[in-house]
């Protein structure tokens, strides 16, 4: 049996992201999800790019703040204590816009953890 208790504090931010980052996987020893926290303050997003995944599941959960995800569609306002989920292949970009009023504090999660699942999405003008 294996338990690990992870104080996300403690986990060195990684360098060169567009906001904060944490890689909490490796720390709690998973190997078959990826698990990230994210602080992004305002004008700050997520991820490196508006992207998609071919086999990976993504789910945001907004421990405080407000993310704001952008898709083809629409973009979602996602509050305290919800949780955002997304489907392979469906485009998205999780930020924080500018004129917000505080950081946004976001557990993520991928399943399966995957190198070079991640595509580069350019939506139509």
């Amino acid at each position: 049996m294996g338990y690990r208790v992870v104080d996300t504090d403690a986990v060195e931010p990684a360098p060169d992201r567009p906001c904060e980052q944490r890689a909490l996987s490796e720390e709690g020893g998973l190997t078959q999800m990826a698990v990230n926290r994210f602080v992004a303050e305002p004008g700050e997003q997520i991820p490196l790019a508006y992207h998609y995944h071919d086999d990976q599941e993504e789910a945001f959960y907004v421990l405080s703040g407000t993310l704001h995800v952008e898709t083809p569609d629409e973009t979602y306002e996602v509050g305290p204590n919800h949780l955002f989920t997304v489907d392979p292949g469906s485009p998205q970009r999780a930020f924080n816009p500018e004129d917000a009023d505080s950081a946004v504090d976001v557990v993520a999660i991928g399943a399966p953890p995957s190198e070079g699942d991640a595509h580069a999405y350019e939506p139509e003008q």
